[in-house]
């Protein structure tokens, strides 16, 4: 069996459950997808899913269910997603080791 294309911390399975939870209608997980954007060229997205798509790679893990979108894949693979909350911000925290360099306000990488 071929390793999961991405990891999830239990803090990152915890809050997913909680957003899916206040969001007050069914939904089969969140969508992890990247987008053009920022100083460094591509951020992250992240959304409610209210199906699968024939495409989409599923990771269920720690009791969610996360989708990535088929373009995002070959970028995610061997990434550790995470959730953060401390003083100064808390937040979704992707580590992933095909990053090539990052912005400086950590927006947005490329690969």
């Amino acid at each position: 069996m071929a390793p999961a294309p991405m990891t999830i911390t239990e803090a990152a399975a915890e809050r997913v459950k909680a957003m899916l939870a206040k969001r007050g209608k069914p939904s089969v997980g969140i969508r992890i997808g990247v987008r053009s954007k920022g100083c460094s060229g591509m951020s992250y997205t992240l959304e409610y899913a209210d199906e699968k798509t024939q495409f989409d790679e599923v990771v269920e893990d720690k009791g969610i269910t996360v989708l990535i979108d088929p373009k995002a894949t070959m970028f995610i693979l061997g990434t550790e997603m995470d959730y953060v909350d401390e003083k100064m911000q808390s937040g979704f925290v992707f580590r992933n080791p095909n990053e090539k360099g990052r912005c400086g306000c950590g927006e947005s990488f490329h690969v």
